[in-house]
């Protein structure tokens, strides 16, 4: 119970942040295949309980796949694209009308004891998308695999003004009656930049982006993300997804999110914690050090009042804090202070303290307390001062790491000295710059 009222409480901040947001979610087909899809449409119904304006496009490969194989039709592809003759179509069709009643029906089930119990949703699809073929390329004649020419922006977002929760299949229509069939992530791409959507969530088969080392990489901007699709090689699923996430960020789209079909509640982990469970694809900086405003006092509070009541760092009160807030730097991750630090100039000296260096117990293995120093050092160097002063009384060793060597009293500058607190006992540290 612990556990998840902590959990709420830790999520509330991103269910304020997340109403009336539009939410861009794609679902290839074997997501839709997978045993955890029941699990995924509660969750898109927590989404839309909670505010979230949502789009949900769906894929049907392997849909497409198995009606192929039971006509005994051969697929064909060239450049990773299905060739859509009319015969291919026939099955597309087939598959994507089925999978569309089948989402609906899902999306309208009021099952007791259940997320889904008195949702009383509305779901609407329809041809919000205006489609071109993409014709003939190296001679090779595409039929009706298109591409999407332009998305029914007014069309979608009065429906989702209106609570409507808006399906997206991976048909075009074009102005003369044609019928293309199109990329799921091109159509989930594509209306989510042409919506100004704040989010677009792909779901795939691994958790995220998994770098060399086998961890997952829980963050990147969209400049990083050629690398990676480089490594994995075009054909890769999640290279797709990677390059489309990072193509929507580039057009516009705040953030960009990988999660797995596989995992139970990704999505809500990726959403509503604040180091998510997938890969985050976003233009501004999820993680940023900066010098500290008044408005970051409680934040600074909360961070330090534990270290202040263990006895390893000098108490402030607000009132101080606020007085000198001008001498701290944070790190802040999506809106919560994780570490901070403060330079206070000696006078008459060319000697700075370096002080309330503290990182919250969850960070502390990310070489924030390294980044903090050396962003200290830097601001001491413009400032004139020669030599950096710490005193402390628990992590003599971590600046002993550092090049900090062992001083005295005596050696304090005068003013500093002055205001040695003997019961403390600190052992101080000296470091030239």
């Amino acid at each position: 119970m612990h556990d998840y009222v902590t959990w709420l409480r830790h999520s509330s901040p991103y269910i304020n942040a997340h109403r009336d947001g539009t939410f861009v979610v794609m679902l290839p087909g074997d997501g839709l295949e997978h045993a955890n899809f029941t699990n995924i449409v509660h969750d898109l119904v927590l989404l839309h309980s909670l505010g979230v304006r949502l789009v949900v496009v769906f894929g049907s490969r392997p849909q497409i796949a198995a009606r192929l194989a039971a006509r005994g039709i051969e697929p064909r592809y060239h450049k990773d694209l299905r060739i859509t003759d009319a015969d291919t179509l026939e099955c597309v069709i087939d598959a994507v009308g089925s999978l569309r009643v089948a989402l609906e029906a899902r999306l309208s089930m009021d099952m007791a004891a259940s997320p889904m119990q008195g949702a009383r949703l509305r779901v609407a699809s329809g041809n919000f998308v205006t489609a071109r073929p993409i014709g003939v390329v190296d001679g090779v004649d595409y039929h009706h695999t298109g591409e999407v020419r332009r998305i029914d922006r007014k069309g979608i977002a009065r429906l989702l003004d209106e609570r409507t929760i808006v399906l997206l299949s991976p048909l075009g229509y074009s102005p003369t009656g044609e019928i293309f069939n199109l990329a799921c992530e091109d159509v989930a791409t594509r209306a989510a930049i042409d919506l100004k959507a704040d989010k677009l969530v792909l779901y795939g088969g691994e958790r995220g982006l998994i770098g060399e080392d086998g961890q997952l990489i829980r963050e990147l901007r969209p400049q990083q993300v050629p690398v990676h699709v480089a490594r994995l090689g075009v054909s890769n699923y999640q290279a797709e997804l990677l390059d489309a996430a990072a193509q929507a960020c580039r057009a516009g789209v705040r953030r960009s999110h990988l999660v797995s079909y596989v995992d139970d509640g990704a999505l809500l982990n990726e959403l509503f914690t604040r180091d998510g469970g997938g890969t985050l694809v976003a233009q501004e900086q999820f993680e940023q050090l900066r010098e500290a405003t008044i408005e970051d006092v409680g934040g600074l509070i909360d961070l330090i009042t534990p270290l202040e009541e263990q006895g390893i760092l000098v108490r402030r009160s607000r009132e101080v804090l606020e007085r000198e807030i001008g001498q701290f730097s944070i790190v802040e991750r999506d809106g919560l202070i994780v570490a901070c630090a403060a330079l206070y100039p000696i006078a008459g000296s060319s000697a700075g303290e370096l002080a309330c260096l503290a990182v919250s117990s969850e960070y502390r293995h990310g070489g924030r307390g390294d980044e903090l120093l050396e962003h200290i050092e830097q601001r001491a160097r413009r400032l004139g001062l020669n030599s950096l002063i710490v005193l402390t009384t628990r992590t003599a060793h971590w600046f002993r790491e550092r090049g900090f060597e062992p001083s005295s009293v005596d050696r304090l500058p005068a003013a500093r000295a002055s205001m040695y607190n003997f019961q403390r006992n600190s052992k101080i540290f000296e470091k030239k710059l």
